[in-house]
This record gives structure tokens, sequence and C-alpha cells, in this order.
């Protein structure tokens, strides 16, 4: 099947040359072909795009929330076939498929609430007979480019509050899991959007460079690796877009000795090994202090071995597949190069081997290196894939000091029992989401999707009020109305 592009209400051919491969990675099945589509097709959707912009913008917030709440509804509707389509060209389990789309929901859910969200602010009399007012205003085009590891979720985590602010949109999903959010672009066409509000373009690297170059976009929202976030930011920025780019983490998980042993043990297995490691707040450094390395070690290793893989439809399954071949043989080489540096391997999920019904599926199994250096490559490089370091620290203090001097600043999580403990973590350690006994610290739709340091370039992130802030820019008006003008109606 050869994927369209959806532009202008009608879903279109590329006239690409080029086409990814989309399969699915547990089977090597051939699921789709991803056209990688010329500047021209950005071209186009960018202008159709404005075109709608002129309407849609003028349409008012409570009119443009319409679509979102049968939006709302026909997600609900066909959550389970999302889900399952989730799973099979990204290789999670429908579970954590599942877990995907509720978060998706719940982004289209808060930004139903724009009419309040993005009201303005009013103060009379700032000197005599004279008022002053703030208001919110649309930015214009907007583009998303998605990443492959959440296809489901992360295309709404600025989708809802762009429309509903009411921009007009221009969506880039990943070229290696373009489907699910194929059929989320089929239900917001059902959904009723007018045409030219939501636009759809496949493509890779030339597409992303059209719409950083193109001029009639006003702003970019991105999520992926660092280099690649580094890249938006400075070429969009360059071209006077407002940007705001999600990149790579090194999320660290501190366990302290005082911490509930079943509790921690389950809450870090699932943050390292969950999605397969393929997450941008997935725990991969964890730093046992002082005794905690004698309580945890032994029993991290056993969760570790007794985990279940296989196909994410399969009942039991606990843990998929990598995303592609290209993928595993890079955590392989990384896994290595953390036993060169003088790691221990206690755990070598390199050596699984999937039923013979999964052969051509992209499989690595739960490992885990301990004594992994401090100040070696393998402690500050994303790895994005089923990877613990263990890492040792003698106190508290060491610990925090070993975290705040790293480049990446997403995430880091503590395991205690102590709230003292908890508090000087959250007030010290330097990253936009803490976990306190919790192992993925991902926001709600509710709250902003922070990120510090190399983890983030920008001012406002996804979701929520920052979402809000993002799309609309403000517009300050002064005025004076004299009495004298009033009696002449």
């Amino acid at each position: 099947m050869e994927l369209k592009n959806y532009i202008g209400g009608v879903w279109r051919h590329s006239a690409a040359t080029e086409f990814a491969t989309v399969s699915d990675p547990a089977t090597g099945e051939v699921l789709a072909k991803t056209p990688l589509s010329p500047p021209s097709e950005v071209d186009m959707a960018a202008t159709i795009a404005a075109e709608a912009f002129v309407d849609w913008r003028r349409t008012p917030p409570v009119k443009r929330i319409q679509p979102l709440f049968k939006l709302k509804a026909l997600m609900e509707d066909h959550f389970d076939g999302m889900a399952e389509m989730i799973v099979l060209e990204n290789g999670k389990t429908i579970g954590e498929a599942r877990g995907e789309i509720r978060r998706a929901i719940e982004n289209v859910e808060v930004a139903c609430g724009i009419p309040l969200m993005m009201q303005g602010a009013v103060s009379e009399d700032i000197a005599r007979g004279i008022d002053e007012f703030m208001i919110r205003q649309p930015v214009g085009v907007v583009a998303i480019v998605a990443p492959f590891n959440f296809p489901g979720m992360i295309p709404f985590w600025f989708l809802p509050y762009a429309v509903a602010t009411g921009n007009t949109v221009i969506m880039k999903p990943s070229e290696r899991t373009p489907l699910t959010m194929q059929m989320g672009i089929e239900l917001m066409e059902a959904a009723g959007f007018p045409r030219g509000v939501v636009n759809m373009v496949h493509g890779g690297a030339e597409t992303v460079n059209a719409i950083l170059d193109h001029p009639t976009i006003k702003a970019v929202s991105f999520v992926g690796s660092t280099a690649v976030a580094k890249h938006i930011y400075a070429r969009a920025a360059a071209n006077g877009k407002r940007v705001q780019a999600q990149g790579g983490a090194k999320n660290p998980l501190l366990i302290m000795p005082d911490a509930d042993v079943e509790m921690t043990t389950k809450i870090v297995t699932d943050s390292v090994f969950g999605n397969s490691g393929q997450r941008c707040l997935a725990a991969s450094n964890i730093i046992l202090v002082g005794a905690a390395k004698e309580i945890f070690t032994p029993l991290l290793q056993k969760t570790a071995v007794s985990r279940v893989l296989g196909h994410g439809l399969d009942d039991g399954v606990e843990m998929g597949p990598v995303i592609s071949g290209q993928s595993k043989e890079r955590i392989s080489g990384l896994i290595e190069m953390g036993v060169r540096e003088g790691a221990e391997l206690l755990v070598d999920g390199r050596s699984f081997t999937p039923p013979s019904a999964l052969k051509e599926g992209h499989f690595l199994a739960p490992t885990i290196l301990d004594n992994v250096a401090i100040d070696g490559e393998l402690s500050r490089t994303e790895i994005f894939g089923p990877v613990m370091s263990l890492m040792h620290a003698a106190d508290l203090d060491e610990a925090i000091a070993w975290i705040n001097s790293g480049q990446y600043g997403n995430m880091a999580s503590l395991f205690t029992t102590s709230g003292g403990v908890a508090r000087r973590f959250r007030y010290e350690a330097q990253a936009g989401n803490i976990g306190i006994n919790i192992g993925v610290a991902a926001p709600m739709a509710f709250f902003p999707f922070s990120g510090w340091k190399d983890s983030f370039f920008g001012t406002l992130h996804a979701q929520s009020g920052h979402g809000v802030e993002f799309y609309t820019q403000t517009k300050i008006v002064v005025e004076r109305w004299l009495k004298e003008w009033s009696r002449q109606f």
C-alpha cells in the first residue's frame, strides 16, 4: 500500500520517486510504503493551509472546538484499532499502545477548553480615561514533525492546541510509523474540520527542510534526537519561525537504600524496558546510593531475565522488538562499548532467540551493565533501547552532583521513603520533569512537557498552557474614548 498525502481535504498521491518501507518490527512484514514527498508538496500544503487560515482564525473559539469534541468521541470509538496499529508499525505491546492513545485523547480533551485558556487580560484606567488590554491571536500556518516512537500520542501534544487556537496545520509523521497518524487524520476528516485546516505531508529529511525554509509556515513543533532538534531549531529560527524542539535524553533514576523494595524494583524495571527503552522518558542510568547496591542489583537482574518478549498483540507479552535492524545493531554496539569501558555484563539481551514466527523481527532482550563508568562514553550516550546501566554513588551529594553535570535534562527520578531527601532532590536536580517514586514522570495533558539543557530547544513546551502560548501571539491594545465622541450618537 502506497500512502497518500492529505492536503486541502483531499487524499492525494505524492509525486515522490523515493519511498520508505513501513514494516512490522516483530515479523518483518511490509505494511506500507511512505512517499518521501518533494518540497513542491510542502508548498502546496502551505499555500492551501494559508488560504484556510483566513476563515479559520475568524471562526469563534467556541465553534473551533466543536470538531475536537467529535474527534474525542471518534478516537474513543476507534481506540482499539488505533492501539493495534501502533503495535503493528512500532512494535510495542498492546498495553503500552493503549496507554499512548489514552494520553492522545487527554490532550484533545484539554484543548476543548481553549475558549477559557486563550483569554487575555484587561486593565482599566492605566491613565485617566485610557484602558489597556491584551488579546491572543493565532500565528498562522504551523507544522508538526513527529517521531517514530509514539506515533499516536506525540502529534496530539501539539495538534489540538494549534487548531483550537485558530491556526492551520501541516503534519509530517515519521516515515517509519505513519499509519497511526493516517488513521488520526481520517478521524479528523470525519470530525468535520474544514478543508485545509489540517493537512498531512509524508516525507523524510528533504521534506522537513522544506518545512523549515517555507516562508508561509510560522511555527514548528518537533520531537526527536538532540542532533536533529538542534538542526531544526537553528534552521527554523534562522528563517524567523518560532520553534519548540524536544531533543534526546539520558534519564537518571536514583535509588536510596530506604526505598520500598518491591515497588521500586517493578517501577524501575518498567521504566527502563517499557516500549523497549524507546522513549524520551525511559530510565537509563540507575544510580544506586550506598547500600542500595546490595539490595537492588540482584532483584533488578532477576526481573530483567524474566521479562516476556514477543509480538505486542499476543497475551502475556511484556516487551516487543526495537524499531529496526539498524537500531538493534546500534544498540548492540553500545553494549559492547560499555563492556570495553569496564562495565560488567550481568544480563546480555543480545543472545535472545525469538520463535520461528518472529525470526525476522528486531528483538533485543533486556540487558544490564553493572559498574558503568560515570565518566565513560556510555553513561553520556542516549541508547534508546532496553539497556540498564547500573552506577554507584557513595551518598546523595555525589549522586545529585553527577546528575547535574550531564548534558541532558529531560527527566530525573528518585526512589526513597524520606520526605526530606525527596524535597532536596526535586529542588536541586536539574531536569524539567521530576519523579518521586515514579519511573516515568510523564506530565498529564494539563501540564507542559518540560525539558532542560540539550533535551529541549525553545522556550514554550508542548501541552496545556505552554501550547496555547506557543500557538498564539499577544497583541496589546491601548485605547481612549472621549465622552464628547459618544454624544454624537
